[in-house]
């Protein structure tokens, strides 16, 4: 035998002992016709997920409307304590509106007798103003408003008889009406000394809501400073007597008008119309109070 060919034989007696002895190798199958095809399955679609609701008070808050300057018109109509109030307001920017407002009341009543007294009175008031409305929350109603009363015309007037025996006292003076010749006067009290008039104003209510609203209810609070109060008073005829009674002896009774007038007379009515200005000087500082409700919209495009 050959050299080599020994070499070859013995090579292919050793290798299967060389392998170790687990090692098992599965048989081959033999299969006819082509490999079928390896189907790979889809991984699954991963489970729905619930939207988040998000809690209304993370929702976020919805912008008030941009006004341009002068873009809005109010109107109000309301009571206040000079009549009945008509306002209309425009806004300026986003915390100043500018307001005029108007006040009309006339009211006479004929025919009021007290206490021996019988007048024909008249309230008269009549009043015009401008105001600058300042907002220092424009989401909210609260307002400062300084303003000028341009026109005012307020004054309170009456016409007096005064009976036959009652007493009038002027300056701890008594005096009685003649019972032959009663005394008969008129008076005023003008509320507009100072004219026009500074008016400082808070208040609730924005007539020109910077929310979006067209709806609101304008509340108004102040004084205007309108000057001390006049009392002009007069006699016009008429005889003022010590004594109820003309037949009382020592009677005396006095012409309280005309060239004729009794001095002291006419001293103690002047003394009395200075003691009624004093009482009635508070009202210097009149009081502003008004209720209304307003409709804003729209004159112009906004932003």
């Amino acid at each position: 035998m050959k050299p080599y060919a020994l070499a070859l034989a013995l090579a292919t007696l050793t290798v299967p002992l060389a392998l170790p002895a687990q090692t098992t190798f599965p048989p081959t199958i033999q299969t006819e016709g082509p490999p079928e095809p390896v189907r790979l399955t889809p991984p699954s679609a991963p489970a729905p997920v619930a939207p988040r609701v998000m809690p209304v008070n993370m929702l976020p808050k919805k912008k008030p409307p941009k006004l341009a300057p002068l873009s809005r018109l109010a109107v109000s109509v309301g009571i206040s304590d000079m009549g009945g109030n008509v306002q209309v307001a425009t806004n300026l920017d986003r915390y100043i509106n500018l307001r005029a407002t108007g006040n009309y009341f006339d009211y006479t009543a004929n025919n009021i007798s007290i206490s021996g007294y019988t007048a024909n009175g008249t309230a008269k008031m009549a009043t015009g103003g401008a105001s600058v409305d300042f907002y220092p929350f424009p989401n909210h109603g609260f307002r400062l408003s300084p303003g000028v009363l341009f026109y005012n015309k307020n004054a309170l007037s009456a016409n007096v008889t005064v009976t036959g025996g009652t007493k009038i006292t002027l300056n701890g003076t008594d005096y009685y009406s003649s019972t032959t010749n009663p005394i008969v006067g008129a008076g005023t009290v003008n509320l507009h000394n100072q004219n026009p008039a500074f008016t400082m104003t808070t208040g609730w209510g924005n007539m020109i809501s910077r929310t979006g609203g067209h709806w609101s209810f304008p509340f108004e609070l102040g004084v205007a400073l309108v000057g001390a109060p006049q009392v002009n008073l007069g006699f016009t005829s008429g005889q003022a007597c010590n004594s109820p009674n003309p037949s009382t002896p020592g009677t005396v009774c006095v012409d309280v008008s005309g060239p004729t007038a009794d001095p002291v007379f006419v001293n103690n009515l002047n003394s009395q119309i200075a003691k009624y200005d004093q009482d009635i000087n508070m009202l210097k500082y009149y009081p502003i109070l008004s209720f209304g409700v307003s409709y804003n919209f729209a004159i112009r495009r906004t932003y």
